[in-house]
């Protein structure tokens, strides 16, 4: 089988160092594993790979002592754990261990960035670095893939997307079957085990409402109202979705100029296809009537792909003016404002006068089907 090697994995390997724990986050099935393999295989020094899940694992760590860990731990110089978030105190665990065994390094994954993250965030406070590894980038795939593949492969990137498994899967039925089993099977898994959540149709029928209106602003209210829940269990249950890698929110880009809108949210998905197997839609492109949402939910994610490859910390966000002038993507780091619009078709508009008035230095270009290629590295 070809293997893709992640461009994150130098990257978390120049990090492992000891007294310093680098954490992994991701959805189900994005790879954690795979990459924490990798990386402790090749790791020169004498290592030891638990997994979070293993009832052995928890065995092991349950004695919350230095002697405990000193004694677990003599002579090993990476400890890697997977699915670090399902072991109870696991912050706690990682602290006591960073403090107390300087000369261990540390890496862990986890498939919920609240559960992890609230498990260590506090402990781990200048102890640890933070990665989010994702489905596939057009980057990495490009690997295995001449440029004419690439073109030919773009329908299926939008509509199947980019799990590692799918894009090495050979039959579409195949791709079908494994994101449906995704979204039966492990999506709501982790929203369910982190709040206990009883409902979890209700937080299916939110994310069907949300793939329905991929790329338009969302009405919590509204949303409430369609499934009979209130606004703020609308918040609630979107805010589980993000922390678990399934949907993300931009916000509406403004430096409080009077026309522009700067409340309202739009909700993408991480990847193409668990967007489509939420709402079983798998027809081709020419049959389609979400083509140019489908487009903007995967080259905006390609670019906060290649944001957290390169560790870039960009901030992402839409903007709209009240009388309808609108641009899908700004990008904002430290110094540049870039403005993405993101056109299916031929049309190369320019940038709105509003905008163009507003942020005379920000950078604006049109990126469609020709040219995507050279946006989203």
């Amino acid at each position: 089988m070809m293997t893709i090697k992640r461009t994150l994995q130098d990257k978390i390997t120049e990090r492992i160092m000891p007294g310093k724990a680098a954490l992994i986050f991701g959805a189900r099935r994005v790879g954690k594993t795979v990459i924490m393999r990798r990386i402790v295989n090749e790791y020169p020094g004498k290592t030891m790979m638990l997994n979070g899940e293993d009832y052995d694992t928890l065995a092991l760590l349950e004695n919350r002592t230095a002697a405990n860990y000193r004694h677990l731990l003599e002579g090993i110089d990476l400890l890697a754990i997977d699915e670090a978030q399902s072991i109870p105190q696991i912050g706690q665990i990682l602290k006591l261990i960073v403090d107390e065994i300087p000369n261990v390094s540390i890496l862990a994954s986890g498939s919920s960035s609240f559960d992890l993250l609230n498990k260590t965030g506090e402990p781990l406070v200048g102890r640890s670095t933070q990665f989010v590894l994702t489905p596939f980038s057009q980057q990495e795939i490009a690997q295995t893939e001449t440029a004419l593949e690439t073109r030919q492969n773009l329908e299926a990137r939008l509509i199947y997307g980019s799990y590692p498994e799918v894009v090495l899967m050979d039959s579409f039925e195949r791709k079908t079957d494994y994101l449906r089993d995704i979204v039966g099977a492990y999506l709501l898994k982790d929203i369910l085990a982190i709040d206990g959540l009883k409902n979890s149709g209700k937080m299916r029928d939110l994310l069907r409402l949300i793939a329905f209106q991929l790329g338009s602003e969302v009405s919590y209210d509204e949303l409430g109202k369609q499934l009979g829940i209130s606004k703020s269990t609308v918040e609630k249950y979107l805010d589980l979705l993000e922390k678990v890698f399934v949907v993300y929110r931009l916000g509406a880009y403004s430096r409080n100029l009077r026309k522009e809108v700067s409340k309202a949210g739009k909700w993408y998905f991480y990847d193409n296809g668990i967007r489509n197997a939420v709402i079983g839609a798998f027809s081709p492109l020419a049959v389609r009537q979400d083509t140019g949402a489908l487009w903007e939910n995967y080259l905006i994610g390609e670019r906060r792909k290649a944001n957290f490859n390169a560790q870039l910390h960009k901030e992402f966000y839409f903007w709209r003016t009240y009388d309808k002038q609108e641009i899908d993507l700004i990008e904002e780091s430290t110094n540049e404002l870039t403005a993405l619009e993101f056109k299916w078709g031929d049309k190369t508009p320019s940038a709105p006068k509003a905008f163009q008035t507003a942020y005379p230095h920000a950078e604006y270009h049109v990126v469609n089907k020709s040219n995507y290629l050279q946006f989203i590295g």
